[in-house]
């Protein structure tokens, strides 16, 4: 672990899952298998020595957007929204315990009897203790997404970089899956990813970033290897910085 540490490009990382990434394979739900996959992955670069933390969304329960086209209030959809962030902190933990991985579940929205509530002081012991951290419960607040819940969580814990988990390996001009034209791009500025609206991120949470000169890293989680390259500084996914 020593000499894997000196190596090392990035020692705390924050990273950003989505709902989805639990899902089963019609999109929803939470499959065991899936979040065992996950634990596995994380667990590799623990080892490694990386402090790592962990905010994931909810949209494999539920989507607020559908709350609002059937006309619900949206402050009560963002809380149901943040309500199941915890549901999903609770099955990763679970998967990492099982693999002998230490884990704290912090929330946002206080439930003592399932987490501990967010203490900032309290996140980063755990991490100095190598214990994986995950963030339930978004900002604890509607209208903010569980990307700006990422990107205000890794600048409270002094992250090296916002590791954006997704399907894909980088951020592309257009959507690959539909276009076999798409461009990757290996590097992007702040600016670039708010001007050309490439839906990496929410604005509010890349603005953040962009005002705390916070690093944000996208790449495929699913890629055996991409995880442990970047930690290790070699080329992978999208860098997007200042």
């Amino acid at each position: 672990m020593a000499n894997n540490a000196k190596q090392l490009k990035y020692k705390r990382i924050l990273l950003k899952l989505s709902g989805e990434a639990l899902a089963g394979e019609d999109g929803s739900g939470i499959d065991p298998l899936r979040a065992t996959n996950i634990a596995e992955r994380v667990k590799k670069v623990r080892d490694m020595g990386v402090d790592v933390a962990i905010v994931i969304g909810a949209g494999n329960l539920w989507r607020g957007s559908s709350g609002l086209e059937a006309g619900m209030d949206r402050a009560t959809a963002d809380y149901m929204g943040m309500l199941a962030t915890v549901m999903n902190a609770l099955a990763l933990m679970d998967s990492f315990e099982r693999i002998d991985v230490v884990t704290r579940v912090q929330s946002a929205i206080e439930m003592r009897l399932v987490a501990e509530p967010y203490i900032r002081r309290r996140a980063i012991r755990h991490l100095e203790k190598g214990r994986v951290v995950i963030f339930g419960g978004g900002t604890g607040n509607p209208y903010f997404s569980t990307d700006t819940a990422a990107a205000l969580r890794a600048m409270e814990i002094d992250a090296d970089v916002l590791i954006k988990a997704t399907k894909v390996d980088g951020i592309y001009d257009m959507d690959p899956k539909n276009h076999a034209d798409a461009v990757k791009f290996d590097h992007l500025s702040y600016i670039d990813a708010l001007n050309r609206r490439l839906e990496v991120m929410d604005s509010t949470a890349i603005s953040l970033c962009m005002e705390n000169n916070l690093p944000i890293l996208v790449l495929n989680l699913w890629d055996n290897e991409a995880l442990t390259k970047a930690l290790l500084g070699e080329p992978v996914g999208t860098l997007v910085t200042a």
